[in-house]
């Protein structure tokens, strides 16, 4: 069985704790591969080794540091199906879509290079004569990123681009369901001569290495995606020294679907939103609101389309629609879920039921006749499980969709534009879809509201959360 390293100051390296854990294949439970298990001073080691290279980082051209960007976007493209393949094999991730995220990380790094001639400060003008006021945006330092498991291989892009670009240098921790695909990105990072300590991985448990990865005093801003647990623990851990924190935290997203609405295209979204990465995807539709008048056609539609969904061993059909859930504990999940919504009154329509035998599977899923007060429309389900309730006016359903801790993404399905901007105007979420899927644009910005999280990614607006300013006041005298 193959073992992994972590990457600190430009080596890699086997924990001195001699421990390793496992990485299992979700769509089969048999172990492939063993992952170095770091310690806190390792973690450490590799904040220093971040911090000692972060000066001389910054001092290059940011058109410097954005070749080497694109030399790993470059690596990245060279090494497509392998990595797939790795991503699909430790996390359950159909081959096409794990190809997508592949393909679009290496996109994401050359968009982020791209932003090295264009970031920029202002001059303001002054009060006084003879001064110049200057805005310059500069590194914030060290960097560091905490992963989640479900697009495991594009969000240490998501965090790493817009910080080395900017003159940061950072430490990624990926998650122990899904590390091998990051110490393969650690393996292209070296192979383009990246000076050593500027990117670094180190590899273990969040309440030990992503405490110290919050915590550490060298740490200028921390980002996390994941849980709201973890969120929170995050910020506990970066308050003591007033780290800056980044967080992108759950999602409860509310898809609206009028009277009026293409109900085709609507359901065919839904359903793509909600098997996506077996439903493992905090953006995508997490509760479905239907006008009454369509309700009964409408969610005809949706249980043909959910019948045809195919689910297996990735590896073994790259047709099929649907791979496992990522472990035992989200099968687990998803089936107290459905059980406590039964129990609490809904309806199921479709599947309910993990997969006997081998993997972690759960049957595509829609639960009708469920309300705001149940947990299937307040708690993040993250399962191939569609929830539907149903009302009756516009202002009744912002109600019922504004109703929630998280703020994350929503969508609209209307053909009446009037409708659509009444909706827009008063969801209160970071990102709303009109007649299209949830998936976001990497100029875009994601970002959530309300206990979704803090900050955001992509775009201009995620480029600026790795830079801090520095105003200057210089006064001169023209009597020379």
């Amino acid at each position: 069985m193959k073992t992994y390293q972590m990457y600190i100051d430009g080596q890699f390296v086997t924990s001195t704790s001699g421990q390793f854990f496992d990485v299992i294949n979700p769509a089969t439970e048999e172990v492939i591969a063993s992952v170095t298990k770091g310690t806190v001073e390792e973690t450490r080691a590799a904040i220093d080794a971040a911090d000692k290279a972060q000066n001389a980082w910054e001092q290059l051209p940011a058109i410097e540091r954005a070749g080497y960007l694109r030399k790993i976007a470059h690596g990245i493209r060279e090494r497509t199906e392998e990595i797939a393949r790795v991503i699909s094999s430790e996390m359950g991730k159909t081959l096409p879509l794990a190809r997508v995220e592949v393909n679009f990380t290496a996109d994401y790094i050359d968009y982020m290079a791209e932003w090295a001639r264009r970031y920029e400060g202002e001059i303001l003008q002054s009060d006084r004569s003879n001064e110049h006021i200057f805005i310059y945006k500069k590194a914030i330092g060290v960097t560091t990123g905490i992963l989640p498991w479900n697009f495991p291989f594009f969000l240490i892009a998501r965090k790493m681009a817009p910080a080395l670009v900017t003159g940061n240098t950072i430490v990624v921790k990926p998650s122990v369901d899904s590390p091998i695909n990051a110490i393969l990105f650690a393996e292209i990072v070296h192979s383009s001569g990246l000076p050593k300590g500027v990117f670094n991985l180190v590899h273990g448990a969040g309440g030990e290495i992503g405490q110290e990865l919050a915590g550490n005093p060298k740490v200028g801003l921390v980002s996390l995606t994941g849980s709201e647990p973890a969120g929170r623990k995050v910020m506990e851990a970066a308050s003591r020294n007033i780290t800056k924190v980044n967080l992108e935290l759950g999602g409860k997203a509310p898809a609206i679907v009028l009277a009026d609405a293409n109900l085709d295209l609507a359901a065919k979204a839904i359903v793509a939103s909600r098997i996506i990465n077996s439903g493992q995807v905090c953006n995508c539709a997490e509760r479905i609101y239907v006008q009454r008048e369509v309700k009964e056609v409408f969610t005809q539609k949706l249980v043909e389309l959910m019948k045809k969904v195919r689910l297996g061993n990735p590896l073994e059909d790259e047709t099929l629609d649907m791979g496992p859930m990522v472990n035992k504990q989200g099968q687990l999940h998803a089936q107290a879920m459905v059980d406590e919504a039964i129990k609490a009154g809904g309806r199921c329509l479709l599947g309910g039921h993990s997969v006997k035998g081998k993997g972690y599977y759960f049957e595509p899923t829609i639960i009708d006749n469920v309300t705001n007060d149940m947990a299937i429309l307040r708690q993040e389900i993250f399962a191939p499980v569609i929830p539907i309730a149903t009302f009756e006016t516009i202002d009744e359903v912002i109600e019922l969709a504004n109703d929630c801790e998280y703020g994350l993404t929503s969508s609209i399905y209307t053909q009446n534009i009037n409708k659509a901007m009444k909706l827009i105007s008063r969801l209160k979420f970071g990102e709303t879809y009109v007649n299209r899927e949830n998936f976001e644009a990497m100029q875009g910005f994601h970002a959530g509201w309300r206990k979704s999280g803090i900050g955001g990614a992509d775009g201009k607006h995620g480029l600026e959360e790795y830079l801090q300013t520095h105003v200057v006041y210089l006064q001169y005298d023209q009597n020379i």
